[in-house]
C-alpha cells in the first residue's frame, strides 16, 4: 500500500497541499546544482527499487570499472554504508591522486551522510531502505582543491537532488512554464 507524505507550503497567503509519494514503486530521477568555484556540486541521481533497472545499473556499474571512472560505494566511515546503498560514479574523468582523494574522501562521505539523512527526515522510507537502490553521478573539477567545500556542496545538492527525485520534481507544468525564461549558468 502506498503511504503518502502531506507537506504544506504558503503560497501568496494561502496554504497548499502537496502529496509527495512515500513508496518508490519505480525508478525516479533527480538533479541539483550547489556552491560555486572549482568545488561547485552538479549531482544527477536514480532512485529505484530492488529488481528494478536502477539495480541492474547499479550491479553492471560496480562490477565493470573504467580507467579514470572507478564507480564506488557510499560510505560513512570505511566499513558503514549507507542505507539505501548508494553508488558514486564520477561525470570527470579522475586524473590524479588529489582529485581521486576529493571523490573517494569528501564526495563520498558526504553522499552517504546526506542519503541517511534523507532517511531520517522522512524523504526516502525507512522501511523501504533495503529495498532501494541509488546510483549518485558527482562532478568533480579537476581544479577542486578544498575538501570542505566539497563535502558540504555535495551534501546539501544530494539531498536536495533526493527530495527533488522523491518529489518528482520539477512538474511538466514548471519546465513548460520557465522553458523560456530559464538561464543555465554554463551556456
Amino acid at each position: 500500500m502506498e503511504r503518502g507524505l502531506v507537506r504544506l507550503f504558503l503560497c501568496r497567503n494561502r496554504i497548499e497541499v502537496l502529496n509527495v509519494v512515500k513508496t518508490v514503486l519505480k525508478s525516479m530521477i533527480g538533479e541539483a546544482l550547489i556552491g560555486s568555484g572549482p568545488e561547485i556540486a552538479h549531482i544527477d541521481l536514480i532512485i529505484g527499487p530492488r529488481g528494478g533497472p536502477v539495480e541492474a545499473a547499479f550491479m553492471n556499474s560496480l562490477a565493470m570499472p573504467r580507467q579514470g571512472h572507478t564507480p564506488l560505494l557510499a560510505v560513512l566511515e570505511p566499513n558503514l554504508q549507507p542505507k539505501p546503498v548508494t553508488l558514486l560514479v564520477n561525470k570527470v574523468t579522475i586524473k590524479n591522486v588529489a582529485q581521486a582523494a576529493l571523490m573517494f574522501g569528501p564526495a563520498q562521505a558526504s553522499v552517504a551522510k546526506a542519503v541517511m539523512d534523507s532517511v531520517a527526515a522522512g524523504v526516502l522510507p525507512e522501511e523501504q531502505a533495503d529495498d532501494i537502490f541509488i546510483i549518485v553521478s558527482v562532478f568533480i573539477e579537476w581544479d577542486a582543491k578544498d575538501k570542505d567545500k566539497v563535502y558540504e556542496y555535495n551534501y546539501e545538492a544530494t539531498k536536495l537532488a533526493i527530495a527533488r527525485a522523491m518529489e518528482s520534481s520539477p512538474t511538466v507544468k514548471e519546465a513548460l512554464a520557465k522553458k523560456d525564461s530559464a538561464k543555465h549558468p554554463f551556456a
